[in-house]
């Protein structure tokens, strides 16, 4: 088996409006790629964001008085704290600084997933703008995926990654937030190991494997490579979903 993670080159600066499959299939030309039979895009969720105008300025948000209380609690812009509340469905966790709540879209992570690093808004100062996640990410990566599947005429995967931490290790990493066309848990269970030995328990997270390689070839700073293409994805494609990677609360023992 061989896994080929390439990034595309010189993606531009993306903006509201802009069109995503076309800088995908720039980019696949660049990078001299002919789209293949289950190969897979992999998309940074700031570009995607971006691209369908998530952007806030705080300036125009008014904090409520829970938002404002929370927000000198743990020294931050009551401003930010109220676009964080309204992301949300729970806090989870707070400390100085940090805010870890299940996000309205189902998983757990910091502040919401709003970001300030790598924003920049039109005509205002960057530290004023910030920016949300997609809306629905498995809605845009399923629109990404048919628009370029009926130029290529073969079948794709499509993935939206970003960084999150992890409640029992230190560092982010990479993990799909909206996929389309590949599967997000891989169930191994009824198979049989090297041993012959029966696994009864073993599911893999493979959509985010995936985001996590990807990730490694994006990088977290100013490397501006926002798109990766995937060939070799060890597993057989199928249209799968965020839900499927998250952990049912009952069975959270984190919470």
């Amino acid at each position: 088996m061989s896994l080929v993670l390439t990034p595309l080159p010189n993606i531009p600066m993306v903006h509201t409006g802009d069109d995503l499959v076309e800088m995908i299939w720039n980019g696949l030309s660049q990078a001299d790629i002919i789209l293949q039979e289950e190969d897979i895009l992999i998309l940074a969720q700031k570009i995607v964001s971006k691209a369908e105008g998530r952007w806030v300025n705080l300036v125009s948000i008014q904090p409520s008085a829970r938002a404002v209380e929370l927000a000198e609690n743990i020294e931050k812009d009551p401003r930010l704290v109220e676009l964080v509340l309204s992301e949300s469905n729970h806090i989870l966790r707070t400390r100085a600084g940090t805010i870890i709540v299940e996000h309205r879209l189902g998983f757990v992570c910091a502040n919401a997933g709003i970001d300030h690093s790598n924003v920049a808004g039109e005509g205002d100062s960057i530290e004023e703008w910030v920016l949300l996640l997609p809306e629905n990410p498995d809605a845009s990566a399923k629109i990404i995926r048919q628009r370029l599947e009926g130029r290529s005429g073969v079948h794709l995967g499509v993935m939206i990654i970003d960084s999150h931490g992890r409640a029992w290790r230190q560092g982010v990493v990479g993990v799909a937030i909206g996929l389309s066309g590949l599967p997000g848990i891989v169930d191994m269970r009824g198979k049989n190991d090297l041993f012959g030995y029966n696994l009864r328990i073993t599911t893999i997270g493979a959509a985010d494997e995936l985001a996590a390689a990807a990730s490694l070839v994006m990088g977290q700073a100013n490397e501006g490579t926002p798109i990766v293409h995937v060939r070799g994805f060890p597993y057989k494609l199928r249209d799968g979903n965020l839900q499927e990677l998250l952990r049912p609360k009952e069975q959270d023992l984190f919470r």
